[in-house]
């Protein structure tokens, strides 16, 4: 499926819209460039789990986990990581495998460890569109 979002708001409505349809042990695996528009996004479908917390990127924490929803919420953006090895010393399993949805900012580069079942989100900007202009595809 693809979704066109013209705004930051159509992105952050996308996200909604996924949020909305999660269930416990979901794993969403987003790509895209650096400012692409994953974290609002991840806003958007932070608030489809009807988490009322500001959502921000874990860029330095790697985790930010949200218990306020109508499931957990774990957030990882793993950007900084270099392998696959250092996610996992974070408990990583603990948390695919626990009651909460994951979404995984930069999966692409942990692709090695996460499993077959998780529904992959690339958002890519095309200027020739508009500069607010998102292609969000969504593979199940």
């Amino acid at each position: 499926m693809i979704i066109e979002a013209f705004s930051s708001d159509d992105t952050k409505q996308a996200g909604f819209l996924l949020g909305t349809e999660a269930r416990k042990k979901d794993i969403f695996c987003l790509t895209g460039d650096l400012g692409a528009g994953k974290t609002v996004f991840s806003k958007g479908f932070a608030e489809g789990l009807l988490l009322e917390e500001d959502i921000t990127s874990p860029t330095f924490t790697i985790l930010n986990e949200y218990q306020n929803g109508r499931l957990p919420f774990y957030h990882f953006d793993v950007y900084r990581l270099k392998s696959s090895d250092e996610i996992f010393e974070l408990g990583f399993d603990e948390y695919l495998f626990g009651s909460g949805v994951c979404l995984i900012e930069w999966a692409d580069i942990v692709k090695d460890a996460i499993p077959e079942n998780a529904i992959w989100i690339s958002i890519e900007k095309d200027l020739s569109k508009g500069e607010n202009y998102r292609s969000i595809k969504i593979d199940e």
